[in-house]
């Protein structure tokens, strides 16, 4: 479903562990979406309305023309001024985190959702990891009315894709990252199933990363390291955004036994 053509196309909505994650994975089709007068619509996992990060999230959905903020509240794995008080991802109950996210897919009504990857996008981020395994099960209990029963009827997206990075477009990302001390995690280049030219849209996905200015202040973050490079350099590596498609919901095939 996430084609060139964009004549018509379908609702979006993007779950992410971070403020930029957004910007990073998804920006280029959640701002050619948008352009097509679809709806678009950004969940961030982590990060409180209150915090330093809330207003450079503002700013880039609005770049994007994604919205406000629909934040979750979670604590950062890593960063504790995330959201005080408040307990991490990492170790929030996970019914809880789906019921949260559930509420959100419910009052959206995408007819898309995109996340994260199962490895945890490049750097294996626990945060990362545990947003794509609570929108995986979000997704589809949003679509069963017995579950999160009060928080809105029922809905299904048709499809879920996870934003990835096959090995073959790793490119000069790899480099980058381990010089930062960052660990690299790829995947086979046959996990991918969409890969989008988002090249129309590359200006606006850029300006949408910048708005995270306290990540691209300092060197590790990727806002960082991406502001840091000649835009010869960096138009390659934002210009294509890979996607894997994992579909939700019950899918028709052989009634007799299990295939793939």
């Amino acid at each position: 479903m996430l084609t060139v053509n964009v004549s018509h196309l379908p609702s979006l909505l993007g779950v992410f562990a971070h403020p930029d994650d957004e910007s990073l994975l998804a920006g280029g089709v959640l701002a050619q979406h948008h352009a097509a007068g679809a709806r678009t619509a950004v969940v961030t996992a982590t990060w409180a309305p209150g915090s330093r990060r809330a207003p450079e999230l503002a700013d880039a959905l609005a770049v994007l023309g994604a919205g406000s903020p629909r934040l979750l509240g979670y604590n950062d794995a890593r960063n504790p001024e995330a959201a005080p008080g408040q307990p991490r991802l990492v170790d929030a109950p996970l019914d809880e985190a789906i019921g949260r996210l559930v509420a959100h897919i419910r009052n959206f009504r995408p007819d898309i959702v995109v996340t994260h990857d199962a490895v945890g996008q490049l750097t294996g981020h626990p945060d990362h990891v545990r947003t794509h395994q609570i929108t995986l099960l979000a997704v589809e209990a949003a679509g069963l009315a017995r579950l999160y029963s009060k928080v809105g009827p029922p809905w299904q997206p048709a499809a879920l894709y996870a934003a990835t990075h096959p090995e073959s477009g790793v490119g000069l990302l790899r480099p980058l990252l381990e010089g930062a001390g960052k660990e690299v995690l790829a995947v086979p280049d046959s996990y991918v199933t969409t890969s989008v030219d988002v090249t129309p849209w590359t200006d606006a996905k850029w300006r949408a990363i910048l708005a995270h200015r306290s990540e691209v202040a300092r060197e590790r973050p990727l806002p960082g390291i991406l502001a840091r490079l000649p835009e010869a350099d960096r138009a390659p590596i934002i210009r294509t955004e890979h996607f894997t498609r994992l579909t939700p919901g019950p899918t028709k095939g052989d009634p007799a036994r299990l295939a793939a």
